[in-house]
């Protein structure tokens, strides 16, 4: 069979080295487009269907690729976006593909640009004509920050495979349920005067001291109340990510802000977590009225869990050698699982995600290739 795409190595290479960051900050944020296109290239070559479609109102876009006829058949996902990086903290050129001590190295290798290498490859390997379900390869944009990517394309499209599974580097488990996520920003507005008569002021670090000590109050309930015993960490968590007031040492704070996020268990819903955090700060709402102001960041993104005991979790847990665990950190799953069952498995180590010098270790390789391969075989011949 003669090639019609370059190698394993250069693929990864050419991807790594498209910039392709997504960001809240629009100086940071970059469109994906020129990547989108590369990728349509390659399965273009392969004798793809390509359909691209630009997320309104954004310089992002998704890819949808495939090949074959009928219903059911396999789709493999994967996002083209990477988040931001620390130039100071990086060692090596993050948009240059670097072999050093049987890893790969650059942004994106893990997190998850390099997991279309391993599709492209394994495509390469196999008699697409003997195909008898649709192989579908979708790209998607955006899942960095608000995964506007992934929405989109399920309201937008109508294929039925049997099967999703996102290459999320899961160091090859099999992930059938994650945790949600959902983000805060409380800003408390007091009023300055100088730091000598306290009177003549309203201190906003004063008033955060209560919301803090009310989220605290949340934070343990939500551990004694829900527990989930398949997760590592088997209850919701909360993190306080940032707290910024004050610009004088001798003058009354008038503004304080509050980053906090909350990750729920399945079973907690997004709404559930809405309802909790209004009534803890109600009472500091009723207190100071007109000073407190909540806001979601982000785009929350629900808890995730497959069964796994359904037909689908069965039938990769044979045929890979597989079993079927959970994870703390939250993916595309629960928007893609509105057009059939889906399932989280790719090369490489979430340790190594979003981490300055990101790497794939190279003994995924081979073990990646030949499990993409036997999914395909399994769903799609």
């Amino acid at each position: 069979m003669i090639r019609k795409i370059p190698s394993f190595i250069e693929i990864y290479e050419s991807l790594i080295k498209i910039p392709t960051i997504s960001s809240q900050k629009k100086t940071l944020d970059q469109s994906n487009k020129i990547l989108i296109d590369l990728l349509s290239n390659y399965f273009s070559e392969l004798k793809f269907s390509i359909k691209i479609q630009n997320i309104p109102n954004t310089n992002k876009f998704n890819m949808l690729a495939s090949i074959g006829n009928g219903t059911g058949g396999l789709l493999l996902s994967g996002h083209t976006d990477t988040v931001d990086f620390d130039e100071h903290s990086w060692t090596k050129d993050p948009f240059k593909l670097t072999k050093q001590k049987n890893k790969l190295y650059g942004l994106g290798t893990v997190d998850m640009k390099g997991f279309f290498a391993f599709i492209l490859d394994v495509l390469c390997s196999i008699n697409i004509k003997k195909i008898k379900k649709p192989i579908y390869i979708l790209a998607t944009a955006n899942e960095e920050t608000d995964m506007s990517g992934a929405r989109y394309f399920i309201k937008s499209t109508s294929i039925k495979p049997d099967c999703v599974i996102i290459g999320e580097p899961t160091s090859l488990q099999l992930v059938k349920a994650h945790k949600g996520h959902i983000s805060y920003s409380i800003n408390v507005i007091g009023n300055t005067g100088h730091s000598s008569n306290p009177s003549n002021g309203v201190n906003s670090i004063e008033i955060m001291h209560f919301i803090i000590k009310k989220l605290l109050q949340l934070k343990t309930y939500l551990r004694k109340k829900y527990c989930h015993k398949e997760f590592s960490i088997a209850y919701p968590t909360m993190n306080f990510s940032s707290i910024n007031g004050g610009n004088a040492i001798n003058r009354i704070c008038a503004l304080c802000n509050l980053k906090f996020e909350i990750r729920p268990i399945p079973g907690l819903t997004l709404t559930q977590i809405e309802i909790l955090v209004q009534e803890m700060l109600q009472v500091t709402f009723k207190k100071w009225p007109n000073r407190i102001f909540l806001k979601n960041l982000f785009f929350s993104v629900p808890p995730y869990e497959f069964p796994k005991e359904s037909k689908i979790v069965k039938k990769i847990e044979s045929s890979c050698n597989l079993i079927p665990i959970t994870a703390n950190y939250c993916t595309e799953a629960p928007f893609l699982k509105k057009i059939a069952p889906t399932l989280i498995l790719g090369p490489g180590s979430i340790e190594q995600a979003h981490h300055a010098d990101e790497y794939l270790d190279c003994s995924f390789i081979e073990p990646t290739k030949k499990i993409i391969k036997k999914l395909i075989i399994k769903f799609c011949y």
